[in-house]
């Protein structure tokens, strides 16, 4: 009988800490079993619907798990993405702007109709490709 090895794929968890967003992606991951897992990776498919990448943004955003989304929440996601190429001053002043061009405020709680309404038009490319060797 001949044995098939298994593909290696070309990302290592070592990688992790230079991507942004990895430690908020690895505490939504943590705990959940295959069959949520699986659906977690779905929003990543090229036939996942708007709504399901939409939910899955939404859930980043929510690190706290209270369906609510705040000025503070988005900050701390735009930090990650930015790093120390922008100030913090930089940042707030970027994402008032946003917020009051999508009809918001800073003192706005964002909850996920208000992401599908703000994205829901968008056309989300959230597809992840697997290199294998």
């Amino acid at each position: 009988m001949a044995r098939i090895a298994p593909r290696k794929s070309s990302f290592s968890v070592a990688e992790l800490p230079s991507i942004p967003l990895s430690q908020r992606v690895l505490r939504m991951i943590d705990g959940l079993n295959f069959k949520e897992f699986v659906a977690f990776l779905s929003a990543f498919s090229p036939r996942a619907s708007c709504q399901q990448k939409i939910e899955f943004i939404f859930k980043v955003y929510d690190s706290d798990g209270n369906w609510k989304v705040t000025f503070n929440d988005m900050l701390d996601v735009l930090h990650d993405l930015t790093g120390q190429f922008i100030s913090e001053q930089q940042r707030e002043q970027v994402l008032i702007h946003v917020l009051e061009e999508a009809g918001y405020t800073k003192d706005s709680l964002l909850v996920l109709s208000d992401f599908i309404k703000i994205l829901g038009n968008s056309d989300l490319k959230m597809e992840v490709e697997v290199p294998v060797d």
